[in-house]
């Protein structure tokens, strides 16, 4: 890991509290304790500080990766011995401060990195920075939607030129490019130990669950699906949801706090995830965390993304309605649901809860001993990655493809109910 200038990481968290709110929003205050935020202190007795819970970010994984890399217990300070170099660049923290901003000002610090990595003796010794990792903890289309020099119109400079030889791990993948790889979002959970997360498994597993379905979020702009999503979940008497008011300066849901979210999920058997700003939502992995099996209406809001982290055997932890069934053929969402057996559900559920480890960050101050979070899943898949480009493999043969995969479309309605 390269121990960069603090203009590159440090000063970025320093300097939050001199930027200007609408840039930053609440995302200051989230940035305390290692990234995970504020304690929670839930009246329950549940979701506290002690138990691992703080109010996470969703845009906080720059920092939470950064200090969870420096315990990493394989670092090395040969770079000679290293398998891959990780660059601790705030990528998504630095989008968020200057994406308002004149293109100059947004690629500033990217390009000020460029020119200290090209430098340096890793860089030009060993691949030209194909074994080289970074965390951008934002959508992949806040970096990778530039064309050219030219087009200052969205994101940062990060990953045009020598950048591109990089792999960058980012909450979701554009499924264009080469080098761009989905992570899950940072979710309000950050276990201490093996006990913390066994623990919370064990309640999951009990947990009674009074709700068919649950929805928490808004809907997305120009997503008539999703919008049709809520709307049927206002209808039914089987479905719960916490909506959140979309305003210029209220994309999130600022009103509801982590224990009310987290109630929701845990009170419903499935929990609907349309697409939101983008494809993906960071509640699908507070969802998972809850033991809610999660509900997907587009195949890049988690199928296409997240192949480190999520099984290949999408139906073992999921349900699929296509959206232009949706849409077009007004299928009902409750009666697809209520068509599983029950036999399914509870082997679907036990799924999601099994999966649990792998869609959270432990806390970066502590270590698990035995299981694996989604931290050191995504440094193994790195890991592969550039034992395979060292091989001389073509990567995309296997990365997510952009056009519809075969014989994925297929109703889950026909797929589940009796035939």
């Amino acid at each position: 890991m390269y121990n960069l200038p603090p203009r590159f990481n440090a000063d970025i968290i320093r300097d939050c509290p001199k930027t200007e709110a609408d840039h930053w929003g609440d995302l200051c205050a989230s940035l305390s304790n290692a990234g995970l935020g504020r304690p929670l202190a839930d009246d329950d007795g549940v979701l506290t500080g002690e138990g691992g819970w703080y109010d996470t970010h969703q845009f906080a994984l720059d920092a939470i990766f950064h200090n969870r890399m420096k315990r990493y217990e394989c670092l090395t300070n040969r770079s000679s011995a290293a398998a891959a170099v990780f660059v601790p660049f705030y990528a998504g923290l630095d989008f968020a401060r200057n994406h308002h901003h004149d293109g100059a000002a947004r690629d500033a610090a990217s390009t000020d990195l460029m020119v200290w990595l090209t430098g340096q003796f890793q860089w030009g010794r060993r691949m030209g920075g194909l074994d080289h990792f970074l965390v951008a903890g934002r959508t992949g289309f806040d970096f990778f939607r530039r064309g050219s020099d030219v087009d200052t119109s969205r994101g940062n400079g990060l990953l045009m030129r020598a950048a591109r030889n990089m792999s960058v791990l980012v909450l979701e993948s554009t499924l264009r490019h080469g080098g761009d790889y989905a992570v899950p979002y940072p979710t309000y959970f950050h276990p201490r130990s093996d006990a913390d997360v066994l623990r919370w498994q064990d309640r999951m597993r009990g947990q009674r669950r009074t709700r068919l379905m649950a929805f928490v979020g808004a809907p997305g702009p120009d997503t008539p699906a999703s919008i049709r999503v809520i709307a049927e979940c206002k209808a039914s008497s089987a479905c719960t949801m916490l909506g959140c008011t979309r305003s210029p300066r209220n994309t999130r849901c600022r009103n509801h706090t982590p224990a009310n979210i987290m109630r929701l999920f845990q009170k419903a058997s499935f929990c609907l995830q349309p697409r939101g700003d983008s494809w993906t939502r960071r509640s699908v992995f507070d969802s998972m965390v809850a033991g809610c099996i999660p509900v997907f209406f587009h195949a890049a809001s988690a199928y296409k993304q997240y192949r480190w982290h999520l099984p290949k055997r999408h139906l073992d932890y999921s349900v699929y309605i296509p959206d232009a069934d949706v849409r077009e053929r007004n299928v009902s969402i409750e009666a697809v649901l209520r068509a599983i057996p029950p036999a399914t559900v509870e082997r679907m559920r036990e799924e999601v809860i099994k999966l649990i480890p792998t869609v959270i960050y432990a806390d970066p101050r502590s270590r698990l001993e035995t299981i694996k979070d989604a931290f050191d899943v995504a440094v193994e898949g790195i890991l592969d990655l550039v034992a395979r480009i060292k091989n001389g493999e073509d990567l995309d043969s296997d990365r997510p493809v952009s056009d519809d995969p075969a014989n994925l479309y297929v109703s889950t309605e026909s797929t589940f109910r009796p035939k």
